[in-house]
C-alpha cells in the first residue's frame, strides 16, 4: 500500500461565529467548537485513505481561549499518524484579530478515526510519512497516545505499552 503525507490530508475549514452559535457570554458553544472540529477531522481522514470514514473517539481538546461572537475562525486538520485501519487527526483552531489579522491559536483537540467498506468493515489505511519538526513530534506521540487509550480501556495491559514505558525510564 502506497505511503502518504500528512499535508495531502491537510483540511482547512474558516467560518464566521454568528450570534445564534453563542452562549450568553457571545462566546461560541464548546459542543459547537467540537462539532466543526469533527468535521475537519472527517474530512482530513477521508482525504488520507479515500474511504468512508467514522470517529471513533475525541481524545483530547483543550480549550484556552474564548472564541467570541464574530470571530473569524480557521481550523487546520490533517492525519499525524495512522494504524492499521485508524488515523489519528490533530485539529488546531485559530481566531484571527478584527484589526490586525493576526492569527492566535485557541483550540487544539485530537481526533481519531476509522476506515470503513460500505457494510461498515474497518479496512486498510495507508501509512504516514511526517515531514516536518511538528509532524514528526506528534507521530511520535500518536503511538504513546493509543497505548494510553488502549491501557485505560483494559485492551492492552500496562506491561505491554512499551512506548509509555519509555517516558519513565
Amino acid at each position: 500500500m502506497e505511503t502518504k503525507t500528512p499535508k495531502e490530508s491537510l483540511t482547512i475549514v474558516t467560518d464566521i461565529v454568528l450570534p445564534g452559535e453563542t452562549n450568553p457570554l457571545d462566546n461560541l458553544f464548546g459542543g459547537e467548537l467540537l462539532a466543526r472540529m469533527d468535521r475537519a477531522s472527517s474530512i482530513a481522514a477521508r482525504r488520507h485513505c479515500n474511504h468512508i470514514v467514522v470517529t471513533a473517539a475525541v481524545n483530547q481538546v483543550v480549550f484556552t481561549k474564548a472564541v467570541p461572537v464574530g470571530s473569524v475562525l480557521t481550523l487546520e486538520a490533517k492525519v499525524s499518524r495512522s494504524f492499521s485501519s485508524s488515523m489519528e487527526i490533530f485539529v488546531d483552531v485559530w481566531i484571527e484579530d478584527r484589526e490586525t489579522g493576526e492569527r492566535s491559536k485557541v483550540n487544539e483537540g485530537i481526533y481519531t478515526f476509522v476506515a470503513v467498506n460500505e457494510m461498515g468493515v474497518p479496512v486498510k489505511v495507508p501509512e504516514i510519512v511526517p515531514e516536518t519538526d511538528l509532524e514528526k513530534e506528534r507521530y511520535a506521540g500518536a503511538l504513546r497516545r493509543k497505548q494510553l487509550s488502549l491501557v485505560l480501556a483494559k485492551k492492552m495491559k500496562p506491561e505491554e505499552a512499551t512506548e509509555l514505558k519509555a517516558l519513565f525510564i
